[in-house]
């Protein structure tokens, strides 16, 4: 018999490694990734004490917008299940701290875990009927949801708790322990805190075999089935988190604004949100920071081009980001770099 020659130890090491990450001016796109990362979080935790109120105010709504876009991405993005409802639970959130500030006396603070359970039972007990549609019809779905979530709250049966057209009234919470902050520094820094927390814990769940196992139901569900992932389970509790996530954001966001009304969380605010998702990546965690930015941001840049034609402005900037950014704006940070860095490489 003809003796053959195994593999040795080192080239079967190497073959199970995975890629290389490139190199980008010397040093590998990871590390980039991770300057980048504490950059950000030097200059987000130095505006407070550079900006303006104003400033600081228009901060806070882009990051608990992009809280909420971040749920949503959870959803549409890591799970293919497509939303166009978001803004109910936004609402719930708002609606769920509001009356627990109002009517309870309960201390913001605790209401923001509340919220997120009754925004995550919510969301759980939606997807259980969900589970039939799929795709548009889900859509559709939750596009009742969120057309019909500010007439609920207009109902007289409910006018005693939501304030009813005239809404509910807060009032921004003051620094503790006696910390020289003003209201609107400390909120943006609580904000900005708990964003952190919840990115960490989604960049967790993605990363985990709960991710792998959302991500297979989005890209193959029969295939998904054949492994032995549990769809129905899966699809509801992500449901659940997505809600969740969004409900929290409600909650910020209605003591950022100091205000909660019906009106406020019409299909408009579900739009906003899907299209911040869209501007800032679609199954890209990072983009939920730039989808809160744009949806901030980009109606005020419209107004001041033109406020007669704000509307139409808005819609060619937005049909500008999608033409040149089909990925989104993390998406394109991301190709970029690849490209420069395999880029050097052939030159070098």
């Amino acid at each position: 018999m003809q003796h053959q020659d195994l593999p040795s130890l080192k080239t079967v090491n190497t073959a199970a490694e995975p890629p290389p990450d490139p190199l980008l001016f010397g040093l590998p796109i990871s590390t980039w990734y991770k300057a980048s990362i504490i950059l950000g979080l030097i200059v987000a935790l130095t505006l407070p004490f550079v900006a303006k109120n104003f400033v600081i105010f228009q901060m806070t709504l882009a990051i608990v917008y992009a809280i909420a876009i971040l749920g949503l991405n959870l959803l549409t993005g890591f799970n293919g299940q497509f939303s166009l409802g978001h803004s109910a639970f936004y609402g719930l959130g708002a609606y769920t701290a509001a009356i627990l500030m109002e009517h309870g006396g309960m201390e913001f603070y605790w209401t923001i875990p509340i919220a997120a359970v009754v925004c995550f039972v919510f969301g759980y007990l939606f997807g259980l009927p969900a589970l039939r549609l799929d795709s548009i019809y889900l859509a559709l779905a939750t596009f009742a949801l969120a057309i019909a979530t500010p007439q609920i709250l207009k109902l007289s049966f409910f006018e005693h708790w939501t304030g009813g057209v005239q809404g509910i009234v807060l009032i921004k919470p003051d620094a503790p322990f006696g910390l020289p902050l003003s209201s609107d520094q400390w909120f943006y820094l609580l904000s900005l805190t708990i964003a952190i927390a919840l990115t960490a814990c989604a960049v967790f769940l993605v990363n985990s075999r709960t991710g792998r196992a959302m991500r297979a139901i989005r890209d193959n569900p029969i295939a998904a089935r054949s492994m032995g992932i549990n769809i129905s389970l899966y699809k509801t509790l992500t449901f659940g988190v997505s809600a969740m996530y969004t409900g929290i954001a409600g909650a910020l966001g209605a003591v950022a604004v100091a205000f909660v009304a019906p009106d406020s969380f019409t299909f408009g605010l579900a739009v906003t949100l899907f299209v911040g998702l869209v501007v800032g990546g679609v199954g890209l965690i990072p983009g939920a920071l730039f989808g809160g930015l744009f949806a901030v941001f980009a109606p005020n840049i419209a107004e001041h081009i033109s406020k007669n034609l704000a509307q139409a402005v808005y819609g060619i900037i937005l049909l500008f980001v999608i033409y040149v950014m089909p990925f989104g704006l993390a998406g394109l940070i991301k190709i970029v770099a690849y490209r420069l860095a395999l880029r050097k490489q052939k030159s070098g």
